[in-house]
C-alpha cells in the first residue's frame, strides 16, 4: 500500500495533470457528465480478453457502477473485451476458486473466513464500500432490536451466504450462538413482516428501504457500528490472476473507477439502469432503487479517503481496523494475507488524473 504521504503528493500531480490537459473534464465530472477519456495503458491494447464477474446480489441498484461502465464502455475503452455480471447471490470465492469467475464482488468477513480456514489463494484488491451496509433489521413495533443485547432470546433470519457475517457480529459482541435462534431465511423480508422472525440479515441500502417503504417502521442494527466494521463489495481476486493478469485487472479497475464516479454523480441514473435494463426482470421499484442507490452514494462508497486518494481505496487504518473486526469474530489474519492493493496504487501512478476524476 502506498504511503498517505506519498499519495497526497500523487495527489497533488494529479490536480496539476488535470488542469493542464482538461479544465474542462472537471466540470464535467461535477455534472455527472461524461468526463474526459481516461484509463490505464490498457487502453490503447485491444485483447484483453474477456471477463467474467460474479455479482454478490441480484442486478439491482447495487451494482449501478458496473451498469454504468458496461453501458457507457467504460469496460471496452480500457481494452476488455465481453464483461459478463454473473448475478447472485453468492460470496464469490467457490467461483474464484473454480475458475468460473475472473472477479468476485464480495465482502471481507467473507473472503477472510476461507482464507483463515482453507487457505484460499484469495485477495481483496480494491472495494466499492468503504463502510459495509449489513444490519440486523426490525419492526420498531415489534422486537425494535437496537442494542447487540437485544438480540438475547430473539429469532434472527439468517441467509446461508450470511451465515459466517452474523456469527462474526456474535463473536465480536460476546455473544453466544446458544442464547438466541439463527432460523434459515431466503432474501425476502417476509418472516420479519409476518412475525416468524423478530430480526432479519439485511441491508440498510435494500431491505430496510423496502420495509421502511412499506409504511412500516423499522429499527436497524448497523454492524459497521456495532463492533464490526468491515470493507465491503470487495472487488475479489485469486493470487495467480495477481500475478499472471495484472494488466487486465488495471483496466477493470480503470472502468470500474469511472462508472463508479457516475453512479456517485447522478445516483437517480444509476437506479434507472437498475430498473429498467439490467435488472428489468426483477421488477424493481425505482422509487426504491432511487433511495438505496443515493444512500450508497453518500454513506458508502465515498469518503474522506476517497476524496484524497480515489475511489476503491482501502487505507492502511481501514485495513487495520477490517482486520481487527475478523479477529474479534475468530479470523485471524494478517492484512498481507488479504489485501493487495498493489494494482490499484499502479492504476492511480499510471493515471493520475483519475484521483481527481474521482474526487
Amino acid at each position: 500500500m502506498t504511503s498517505l504521504l506519498s499519495r497526497r503528493a500523487l495527489r497533488v500531480l494529479s490536480a496539476a495533470f488535470a488542469a493542464t490537459i482538461a479544465a474542462t473534464a472537471l466540470a464535467g465530472c461535477a455534472s455527472g457528465a461524461d468526463p474526459a477519456t481516461a484509463g490505464s495503458s490498457a487502453d490503447s491494447d485491444a485483447g484483453l480478453g474477456d471477463l467474467t464477474v460474479q455479482l454478490s446480489w441480484v442486478k439491482n441498484e447495487e451494482f449501478s457502477g458496473e451498469f454504468f461502465a458496461d453501458s457507457k464502455g467504460y469496460y471496452t475503452d480500457a481494452g476488455l473485451g465481453t464483461v459478463t455480471l454473473v448475478p447472485g447471490p453468492s460470496t464469490g470465492a467457490a467461483e474464484l476458486i473454480s475458475g468460473s469467475a475472473d472477479v468476485a464482488l464480495s465482502d471481507a468477513v467473507s473472503i477472510g473466513s476461507v482464507v483463515a480456514s482453507e487457505g484460499a489463494p484469495l485477495k481483496i484488491i480494491a472495494t466499492t464500500y468503504q463502510k459495509n451496509p449489513f444490519t440486523v433489521l426490525s419492526l420498531a413495533g415489534g422486537a425494535d432490536i437496537a442494542m447487540p443485547k437485544d438480540l438475547i432470546g430473539k429469532k434472527i433470519g439468517v441467509q446461508d451466504s450470511n451465515s459466517a457475517l452474523f456469527k462474526a457480529l456474535l463473536a465480536a459482541n460476546g455473544i453466544d450462538e446458544s442464547e438466541l435462534t439463527i432460523v434459515p431465511v431466503q432474501y425476502d423480508p417476509a418472516p420479519l413482516i409476518s412475525g416468524e422472525v423478530d430480526g432479519f440479515i439485511a441491508y440498510l441500502t435494500n431491505e430496510s428501504i423496502t420495509v421502511a417503504a412499506s409504511g412500516t417502521e423499522v429499527t436497524n442494527l448497523p454492524f459497521a457500528d456495532n463492533g464490526l466494521p468491515f470493507v465491503a463489495e470487495t472487488v475479489t481476486v485469486t493470487d495467480d490472476a495477481i500475478k499472471n493478469d495484472r494488466e487486465k485487472l488495471k483496466a477493470f479497475l480503470v472502468a470500474e473507477i469511472k462508472g463508479w464516479t457516475d453512479a456517485v454523480n447522478d445516483p437517480a441514473a444509476g437506479a434507472d439502469l437498475a430498473v429498467s435494463e439490467y435488472g428489468k426482470d426483477l421488477d424493481l421499484n425505482l422509487d426504491n432503487s432511487i433511495a438505496g442507490a443515493t444512500v450508497q452514494a453518500e454513506q458508502l462508497v465515498v469518503s474522506d479517503e476517497t476524496a484524497e486518494n480515489g475511489l476503491f481505496t482501502i487505507s492502511d487504518a481501514l485495513q487495520k481496523e477490517t482486520i481487527k473486526s475478523l479477529a474479534g469474530a475468530g479470523i485471524t489474519l494478517k492484512a498481507s494475507d488479504l489485501f493487495d492493493m498493489s494494482l490499484l496504487d499502479e492504476v492511480y501512478k499510471e493515471n493520475p488524473e483519475l484521483i481527481a476524476y474521482a474526487g
